[in-house]
């Protein structure tokens, strides 16, 4: 590699960036390609730690690592332990594709082109990877036209949203929004995408290209699309390098397509330049080629290591996201968080121009105790006046907040019809009764006898058993005192 130059391990070079302690040996354990040399990384890792006492990001390198070597770590005292964490591990990750198989099947049914990226899209072109690559949620991508179609087949699958809006207000968004999280039973996980990419590494050009260059495979007999070996890596890097490492194995995913062999590296060259990806690429290659021997061709890491850096300050914040959280000092978490921020100010821009979703946000309202106030509900109807057109709706709610600060969420809809979001803030501890006036304009066809005022979760959760997780995000039961339409002034 005599025509890279020298990756220094001090800041703002990428080698500071690079994995160390316990991550380092575990990564090298599934990627060096002398046997005895991993083998003897995971021998020490496994003599250091205790798998019962590390976080997910190690328990999925474990899996890689069981994988690889089988019973060869079999004298190792920790060898039943990991056999038992790869066969749970591999045992979750089978229930959610199952969970999964109906929906995709559905989708591609309706007409959607289905791709899968991530760990997924190894999964469906290699299903013996399974047992090393843990996938407890799926990564689906589709074309924005499909969007629609898709959600309404998780909708009607009873997935579940995760952020605990109602469907009605979810559908009157899905222009605007890159992606979104379903759940269902105790193992389904869905992330649906729209676009590849997040918004901080935009590119139109390359979010049609990239279906374009897609492969075809097969997931749970499902025919589906992976993205191409360039694209998979630039997805990893693109999903991972900025990241902390919360999760490490998108590096293996990484030297999996590399040593795969079709790489497109242009493609992958171009991908980087549009994306904005130079610096992840490069403390990622760097790595790989330097510290685990998963090369990459010379011309390749030299182009990227040029464009990153001409980086100027972008380069300084990419590298202080890159770094590995369990690496941090107060120093770096403080500048990582400004940096992290500033990229999702980025990010979160939104994908059309379209009037934004205004709440109409409660204020505190005076209302006389009632002796005969009949039992808070859930939903209740409200019926509404034989008129068409703009009118404003004044409703006052009582409600009863648990001692914790907190949302209050509720939205008014109608059928598939969402109409509005009401929201309010409990910000003291003291909980106990409240009143609350919302007021907004709604628009009437004439048609319609009535809509719904639904309380809503401030996040949604797959078991509701923990007191403490119900009183903090659940859904308040409510008294409805008054709700009238009047005529706008």
């Amino acid at each position: 590699m005599a025509d890279i130059r020298r990756i220094d391990r001090r800041f703002p070079d990428y080698g500071w960036s690079w994995p160390t302690g316990g991550l380092d040996q575990l990564l090298k354990a599934a990627l060096l390609p002398d046997e005895d040399a991993a083998a003897a990384c995971a021998g020490r890792w496994l003599d250091e730690n205790d798998i019962d006492h590390v976080s997910f990001r190690e328990h999925r390198l474990l899996a890689a690592i069981s994988d690889r070597f089988g019973r060869k770590l079999a004298g190792h005292s920790a060898y039943p332990r990991l056999v038992g964490l790869q066969k749970m591990l591999w045992t979750k990750s089978r229930m959610a594709m199952r969970e999964a198989e109906p929906a995709l099947k559905a989708m591609a049914d309706a007409g959607c082109r289905v791709m899968l990226i991530k760990g997924a899209s190894r999964i469906a072109l290699n299903a013996s990877a399974q047992r090393g690559r843990v996938a407890h949620d799926i990564d689906i991508l589709v074309r924005p036209q499909d969007m629609q179609t898709a959600f309404d087949v998780l909708r009607d699958g009873d997935w579940q949203i995760a952020t605990g809006v109602s469907p009605q207000y979810l559908r009157t968004r899905l222009a605007s929004l890159r992606s979104m999280n379903f759940f269902k039973g105790n193992l389904g996980d869905i992330d649906l995408h729209q676009l590849a990419y997040d918004g901080s590494q935009r590119s139109e050009e390359d979010d049609l290209a990239i279906w374009q260059r897609a492969d075809s495979a097969e997931f749970s007999g499902v025919g589906v699309l992976v993205p191409s070996p360039a694209d998979r890596i630039a997805l990893a890097i693109a999903h991972g390098g900025l990241d902390a490492h919360t999760h490490s194995d998108w590096l293996v995913d990484c030297a999996v397509a590399i040593r795969g062999g079709d790489v497109d590296w242009d493609v992958f060259l171009d991908v980087v330049a549009r994306r904005g990806l130079a610096v992840a690429a490069a403390v990622a290659l760097s790595y790989l080629a330097l510290e685990t021997a998963v090369q990459t061709q010379d011309r390749v890491l030299a182009r990227v290591l040029g464009i990153a850096d001409r980086g100027g300050l972008s380069r300084w914040s990419a590298v202080l996201q890159a770094k590995p959280r369990t690496d941090f000092g107060r120093l770096v978490w403080l500048s990582r968080g400004l940096a992290k921020q500033l990229r999702l100010r980025r990010k979160s821009g939104r994908l059309h121009q379209e009037p934004p979703a205004k709440a109409w946000r409660g204020r505190p309202a005076r209302d006389g105790p009632s002796e005969t106030a009949p039992p808070s509900v859930f939903s209740q109807a409200i019926p509404c006046p034989r008129t068409v057109g703009d009118m404003m709706l004044d409703i006052t709610v009582r409600i009863s907040v648990p001692p914790v600060r907190r949302r209050i969420e509720m939205e008014i809809n109608a059928d598939d019809d969402h109409i509005a979001r009401l929201r309010a803030m409990a910000i003291s501890r003291s909980g106990g009764e409240r009143v609350l006036h919302f007021r907004g304009k709604v628009t009437l066809d004439g048609e319609r006898r009535a809509v719904m005022l639904e309380a809503r979760p401030s996040r949604q959760f797959r078991q509701w058993d923990d007191d403490a997780t119900v009183a903090a995000y659940g859904a308040l039961p409510f008294h409805l005192v008054s709700a009238i339409f009047s005529p706008l002034r």
